[in-house]
């Protein structure tokens, strides 16, 4: 059995097959690991997600922010943009069936001594503070108020973690970190503005995984979000949005021996 962790899939469902096949991925023997980010802006954000859900307990699924735009737009005030390309969801007989899917996922995964997150992890988390900080998200996405609690968290603040923040605030930051962070200074301060490759750093700021004092520094993590990534040599990181959506690759790493997998977009 191996397990096989894919980034981001933007409703790229043509691309995903094609990644399957060239794994060889058995229901039989194998389980994915998709990284966030499974819709939106390819062209196929319907069949993606059916599939997903279709595969069961062969397939386990971390939120991204554009899942969460779109849980926005399905449960909140918040409106799709004219470059979203998931109405097709949205309008969907089993829309509700796949929404309430969404509701269940998580933002962190740990497996096998690895994290799995969308975007990344704040340089003062433990695995104990990330996985907490994921539960009570999840929380909050399965209680009664799910739309208001949705439409409390578009917004940056806070920019930096404490553990005396008040539930919205830290749920808000735990979002924006786990689900947008690229840059951040080494006390947790996120920025949101420059989303070009690591070494474009805005002044006082790094990549979230090149913090000198990053408290899981010898832990496999294993992210998606960031496409525009190249050129990472950071023992135990593994960056694996390869920009499918985008005319690059669509990418799977086998876990056990960290062998990549890859397909032209």
């Amino acid at each position: 059995m191996a397990d096989y962790l894919i980034g981001d899939v933007q409703g790229c469902f043509d691309s995903l097959q094609t990644l399957l096949k060239k794994i060889k991925f058995s229901t039989d023997k194998d389980q994915l690991f998709f990284l966030g980010d499974v819709v939106n802006r390819g062209e196929q954000s319907l069949a993606t997600l059916r599939f997903i859900q279709d595969l069961g307990e062969n397939a386990k699924m971390l939120l991204g922010n554009h899942d969460f735009h779109l849980l926005a737009c399905a449960l909140s005030v918040r409106k799709s943009h004219s470059k979203d390309t998931f109405d097709d969801i949205l309008s969907a007989s089993d829309s509700q069936q796949l929404i309430d899917f969404l509701l269940q996922q998580p933002l962190v995964i740990q497996h096998k001594n690895s994290i799995l997150v969308h975007a990344g992890i704040p340089p003062s988390w433990d695995e104990k503070t990330a996985l907490r900080q994921s539960l009570e998200v999840q929380k909050h996405l399965q209680s009664d108020g799910v739309g208001d609690f949705i439409n409390n968290m578009y917004d940056n603040h806070p920019y930096t973690w404490s553990k005396d923040l008040n539930t919205m605030d830290a749920c808000r930051y735990t979002i924006n970190a786990c689900m947008r962070m690229r840059f951040c200074k080494a006390d947790d301060t996120l920025e949101f503005e420059h989303k070009m490759n690591h070494n474009t750093a805005p002044e006082g700021f790094k990549a979230w995984f090149l913090h000198d004092n990053r408290v899981l520094k010898t832990t496999d993590i294993l992210f998606g979000h960031w496409s525009t990534l190249t050129n990472v040599d950071q023992p135990h990181i593994y960056p694996m949005d390869k920009g499918c959506a985008w005319g690059g690759s669509l990418s799977a790493i086998r876990l056990k021996d960290k062998q990549v997998f890859s397909i032209n977009c």
